[in-house]
């Protein structure tokens, strides 16, 4: 990582890179080595990424299966007092930089929009009591969006991602505003989600992601790193809604899989994310020293 990324890293982040260095020191000249050590840094970055998400899916999923039914305190007030807890240890214990939480209280408000306005329509629904409510969507839900925001800055920062052909960020933001507005409109005028998603395509077909993952800097076109980003989040909301953290209709009788064309609606989802992030950290292109250099 260079200096300016080892000097942006958190306490943690700090010990992985640290970590990873003692073990090429002191392993054979091999690259079968260094391959493994790259591979088990790329795990510990990504896991560490989505700290925040993994956190509170871990409280839905155990409150799903050991809260007590007729609590005093009813479950979706506990899971928002949980990740509220999560939340603030995650910047008392500078797991979380101040400067990434804008983005993530971003991702929060604009979640908890979209939320109020689907569960009034019926898209899904969240269900049991609670104080902890605005409407009929417990607080908690903004969270999950705040989630997906805490991993994007993550991993922008953790693989200090760089661009070629990155396009012009006014027109990410219009693009960015017109998904975000067809989440709304769709309810009431023709969905444009497919003209949106061919325009994605078109905006960001020709982009190329660059990533360091310890020594490697790897590349792969960022609309695949958008589809790989909505498959993790699809199956990240299988788990939630199993969890009962919000219901589909089609599972008020019995829990059944999310359908996959959800996927199309979380790749849209990438571009707002994308657009959130590059407020806190601009896309940069990727210097040709850089390009040139290897492990």
């Amino acid at each position: 990582m260079s200096a300016e990324g080892d000097a942006g890293f958190t306490p943690v982040e700090r010990f992985i890179d640290t970590r990873a260095r003692d073990l090429l020191a002191r392993a054979p000249d091999s690259r079968i080595w260094r391959g493994i050590v790259e591979f088990l840094v790329f795990g510990l970055k990504q896991a560490w990424a989505c700290i925040f998400g993994a956190a509170l899916l871990a409280v839905l999923f155990a409150t799903r299966l050991w809260y007590p039914d007729g609590a005093v305190l009813a479950r979706n007030d506990f899971v928002t007092i949980a990740a509220v807890v999560i939340q603030v240890l995650m910047i008392a214990l500078r797991l979380e930089t101040v400067r990434e939480l804008r983005v993530i209280i971003l991702f929060h408000l604009v979640g908890t929009g979209m939320e109020l306005f689907k569960t009034s329509v019926g898209s899904w629904i969240y269900e049991g009591p609670g104080v902890l409510h605005l409407y009929s969507v417990p607080l908690y839900s903004g969270f999950m969006y705040a989630a997906v925001g805490s991993y994007m800055v993550r991993v922008f920062r953790l693989f200090d991602l760089r661009f070629d052909r990155y396009p012009r960020r006014w027109l990410t933001a219009v693009l960015a505003a017109l998904i975000y507005a067809n989440f709304f409109t769709h309810h009431y005028i023709w969905d444009f989600r497919w003209i949106l998603l061919i325009a994605v395509g078109l905006l960001f077909g020709r982009c190329v992601m660059h990533f360091r993952v310890f020594r490697l800097r790897l590349r792969m076109p960022t609309v695949l790193a958008f589809v790989l980003v909505a498959l993790f989040i699809w199956i990240a909301e299988n788990i939630a809604t199993w969890a009962n953290a919000w219901s589909y209709p089609n599972q008020l009788h019995g829990w059944q899989p999310v359908s996959i064309t959800k996927l199309v609606s979380w790749v849209l989802l990438m571009i707002i994310s994308v657009v959130l992030v590059a407020w806190v950290y601009p896309p940069r292109a990727l210097e040709a020293s850089e390009a040139q250099a290897r492990p």
